[in-house]
């Protein structure tokens, strides 16, 4: 028998005072939400708080929960929060070579992965949470 290899992601939706999200760009799919794999032993909600700011330097306080998207086929798990800035300044990493703020409507426009368009949309509509989302294909 052999031990189950998956991985676990959290993500956060972070929207400002002025209803913009946070926005990085990655070197490999553009711009998408700030998030990462979750480390062992580590909870979802620090893994969350931790990969926002160690990606835009900005330090968040996670306000909701919104669900989960699966997929089957490569067992990734990715959970996803909204959350609110409280602290840092914007930066890049080797993670994000751009990162800021834009307007919800921009910002999905700029977003050009059709899955994490998909998955930012969903987390702003509060009446679906929580959701599971289980798919199977590859990424």
């Amino acid at each position: 028998m052999h031990s189950p290899k998956h991985i676990v992601s959290a993500a956060v939706i972070v929207k400002n005072e002025r209803n913009e999200i946070l926005l990085i760009k990655g070197p490999r799919r553009g711009w998408e939400m700030p998030g990462g794999q979750v480390e062992e032993g580590e909870p979802l909600r620090t893994a969350a708080i931790r990969e926002v700011q160690e990606e835009s330097g900005i330090l968040v306080e996670i306000t909701a929960f919104c669900g989960i998207y699966q997929n089957i086929k490569t067992s990734i798990c990715n959970t996803l929060f909204l959350g609110k800035p409280v602290g840092g300044s914007i930066t890049t990493s080797p993670e994000s070579l751009e990162v800021g703020y834009f307007p919800i409507p921009e910002a999905l426009k700029m977003v050009t992965w059709a899955n994490f368009r998909a998955r930012i949309e969903h987390c702003l509509d509060e009446s679906s949470h929580p959701f599971l989302v289980e798919f199977n294909y590859d990424c």
